[in-house]
């Protein structure tokens, strides 16, 4: 309650307050950028290699990879924005770092494997996805709630899609089940921030399912244009159904 009371009253003086919330913030981004890599780098490859001793074709096994990394990385770092982070710029900061580990491949030719495609840079779309709704939707939501929901749709609900579609067709597709499961998973998700919230659970999972805009995109933006209309239209549709 201490600690609470002193951002409040250091918040008053933006400058102050920044310098507070950054250092508060700095061992936790820390700690959450060495395990967002170790996932990347180790979890996620171990993913892959455990896909293609099973018979699955190459990129099979890398879409594994990149989903444990969407469910373990930027889904678990996702939610704990609201518990842990008191500021908008570190979270920006370790998105762009990881951003640039991830496009610099691309550059190269020395791609990771495990969970990057020659074809598609949608692991680049990720971060720097995440990292953008994370800074943007915390000056209308500095709770990170708002941040939250959409990051946790794009990480955990197509982490799940691409997970199931992966098991029964080994290759990408649109599958139907891909998107009952994110559905499923992203309602009480949505749920968090009220009846707008289950809205763009289910917008956010019909956007994932259009085969025109990469749903690293499209999951997000879908999501945050909805909870943000509904922030400033329809604040009594988004209170917590969970009490």
């Amino acid at each position: 309650m201490i600690q609470r009371d002193f951002f409040k009253s250091a918040r008053s003086v933006p400058i102050m307050w920044m310098k507070v919330a950054v250092i508060h913030d700095a061992p936790y981004a820390a700690v959450l950028l060495l395990w967002v890599i170790f996932v990347s780098f180790y979890l996620a490859k171990k993913a892959y290699e455990a896909a293609i001793r099973r018979g699955y074709p190459e990129r099979s096994g890398t879409y594994f990879g990149r989903k444990v990394i969407h469910i373990l990385g930027g889904g678990v770092v996702a939610v704990l924005l609201p518990i842990v982070f008191r500021e908008p710029v570190l979270p920006l900061l370790m998105a762009i770092i990881l951003t640039m580990a991830v496009y610099i491949p691309h550059r190269t030719g020395k791609l990771y494997r495990w969970f990057q495609d020659p074809d598609n840079m949608y692991e680049v779309h990720f971060t720097l996805a995440w990292g953008i709704i994370a800074f943007t939707l915390w000056f209308i939501d500095p709770t990170y709630w708002l941040a939250t929901v959409p990051l946790l749709y794009m990480s955990w609900g197509d982490g799940v899609t691409g997970i199931i579609r992966n098991l029964r067709y080994r290759r990408r597709v649109k599958g139907w089940e891909g998107s009952l499961a994110m559905l499923i998973v992203s309602i009480p998700i949505g749920a968090v921030l009220g009846y707008i919230g289950i809205l763009s659970a289910v917008l956010a999972t019909l956007s994932e399912k259009q085969p025109i805009i990469d749903d690293n995109i499209a999951i997000p933006l879908v999501a945050s244009a909805t909870l943000v209309l509904g922030h400033f239209l329809a604040p009594g549709l988004m209170m917590s159904l969970y009490g």
